[in-house]
C-alpha cells in the first residue's frame, strides 16, 4: 500500500488545489474509510494553512448495505438530505477523495437506487457548481483518485501500476506540470477548430472559437476563478476547452469507459454527434450500452425538472487533451484515463462552470485510444498539425 512520505505528499498537493487565500476558510473533505490516513493527512495540511476542516468518512459496507437493504426504499434514497444541503451552502471548499474502495458496490446496485441516489444530489449540485443563479458561482472543488487493490482488481490492472498512476501521477510538482501544459496549451493561441482522428475511426471537428483554454496543472488558478472554473480533479495534467456547444460533427471510438453513475465497465464506445448534439440512439458499445443511455436519459430527465433555460444533456461540454506523464495506458477508470499523455477527450453535458454555456446534471468524458492526431485551424485561416498518433509535433 502506499507508504506514509508519498501519502502526505499527495494530501499537501489536494490541499493546494483548492487554492486557500482566506484565513478560516470552511473545507469539507469526505471520502472512504479506506483511505483514512490519506483523508486525515489533508484535514491537517488545511489546519496548517488557516483552514478549518471537516472530514467525513463511508464504508463499503455502508453504501452497499443502503443499495442491497429492501427494507431501505427508493423514495426514502431520493430525498435530499437538508442537513448536508446546508452544511454545503456553509462551505468554502468541497474536497472528494474517491469514496470506493471497490468499485463492483456500485455496479452491483439496483439502477432504481442508484438513480435514486442521484436525485437526492441535484439540489446539492446546485450549490457546490452553482447551477442555479442565486449559487453562482458555486464552491471550490477538488475531486481525488486513491488506489486500492479492490479497484485495481475491479479495473483488471496490476496494483502497484494502478498505484504508480495515481499516486505518482498526483505527486508532479505544479511547477512542473504547469511547464507541460503550458507548452502544450501554446499550440492552441488563436485557434478556432480542432480536429481530431485516430486509427480506431474517430474523426470529429469542435469549435473552440472564442473560447479560452484551460491549463489543468493541479491547482485552480486565479484566472480560472475568474472564468467561474473553481475546481479539478486529481491526478492532473491535461489542457481543456469549453467549445461551442452547438457546432461540430463527426466520430469519437472511446475503448474503454465506466458508466457515470453505475461504475460499470463499458467497453469499445462509438459515439456520433451533430452540430454539436450527442445522437444518443445511435450510441453503440460491445459492453453495458443500455447503462450509458440510462444515465444519459435520466440525466435528460433530471434537466428538464429543474427548469434549466435549454437541455443541454447531449451537447459537446468539453475538448480535453491528456498529458500527465506517469499515465500511460487506458483502464476505464476517467480519472486517469483523460490525463494519458497522446489521448483526447470529449465530454457531453455540463461546462456553465469553465467558460461554457451549457447546464446540466451530466457531463462524462469520453477519452480515445493515446494515438491522436491533432490538426488546429487557426483563426487566419491556417492550418497545423499538431500532433501525430499521440506524440506532439515539434
Amino acid at each position: 500500500m502506499v507508504d506514509k512520505e508519498k501519502i502526505k505528499i499527495c494530501a499537501e498537493n489536494i490541499a493546494k488545489s483548492i487554492h486557500m487565500v482566506n484565513e478560516g476558510e470552511n473545507i469539507f473533505i469526505r471520502g472512504g474509510l479506506y483511505a483514512r490516513e490519506l483523508l486525515e493527512e489533508i484535514g491537517l495540511c488545511i489546519y496548517r494553512g488557516g483552514g478549518v476542516p471537516f472530514i467525513s468518512y463511508t464504508s463499503d459496507y455502508y453504501n452497499n448495505s443502503i443499495f442491497q437493504d429492501s427494507s431501505i426504499e427508493v423514495k426514502t434514497i431520493e430525498l435530499t438530505p437538508q442537513h448536508y444541503l446546508n452544511l454545503v451552502k456553509n462551505i468554502d471548499a468541497y474536497i472528494v477523495i474517491e469514496p470506493l474502495e471497490d468499485p463492483s458496490v456500485n455496479a452491483n446496485a439496483p439502477r432504481e437506487k442508484i438513480d435514486a441516489i442521484q436525485k437526492s444530489r441535484t439540489a446539492i449540485k446546485d450549490v457546490l457548481y452553482g447551477f442555479k443563479d442565486e449559487y453562482a458561482p458555486g464552491k471550490k472543488w477538488c475531486y481525488a483518485a486513491w488506489p486500492s487493490k479492490k479497484a485495481a482488481e475491479y479495473y483488471n490492472i496490476d496494483y502497484n501500476l494502478y498505484e504508480r498512476f495515481i499516486v505518482n501521477g498526483m505527486s508532479i510538482p505544479s511547477e512542473e506540470m504547469n511547464e507541460i501544459t503550458t507548452n502544450l496549451g501554446r499550440f492552441f493561441d488563436n485557434a478556432k477548430k480542432v480536429y481530431v482522428s485516430d486509427d480506431n475511426g474517430t474523426d470529429f471537428w469542435v469549435s473552440i472559437e472564442n473560447r479560452d483554454k484551460i491549463l489543468d496543472d493541479g491547482i485552480i488558478s486565479d484566472k480560472q476563478i475568474e472564468l467561474g472554473d473553481l475546481g479539478g480533479n486529481l491526478p492532473a495534467g491535461e489542457v481543456f476547452f469549453p467549445p461551442q456547444e452547438k457546432l461540430g460533427n463527426g466520430r469519437l471510438f472511446c475503448p474503454l469507459t465506466i458508466d457515470r453513475f453505475s461504475d460499470k465497465i463499458i467497453k469499445n464506445v462509438d459515439l456520433t454527434f451533430t452540430d454539436g448534439k450527442l445522437e444518443i440512439d445511435k450510441v453503440s458499445a460491445d459492453t453495458n450500452l443500455e447503462d450509458l443511455v440510462a444515465s444519459f436519459k435520466y440525466c435528460e430527465d433530471l434537466d428538464k425538472k429543474s427548469g434549466v433555460p435549454e437541455i443541454r444533456t447531449y451537447n459537446v461540454a468539453e475538448l480535453g487533451i491528456g498529458c500527465n506523464p506517469e499515465i500511460t495506458k487506458a483502464i476505464g477508470y476517467i480519472l486517469t484515463d483523460e490525463k494519458i499523455n497522446g489521448s483526447i477527450h470529449l465530454a457531453f453535458g455540463f461546462n456553465k462552470s469553465f467558460g461554457g454555456t451549457s447546464k446540466s446534471q451530466m457531463h462524462w468524458d469520453f477519452v480515445t485510444a493515446p494515438k491522436a492526431n491533432i490538426t488546429v485551424e487557426y483563426l487566419d485561416g491556417t492550418k497545423k498539425q499538431i500532433m501525430e498518433n499521440g506524440n506532439l509535433i515539434s
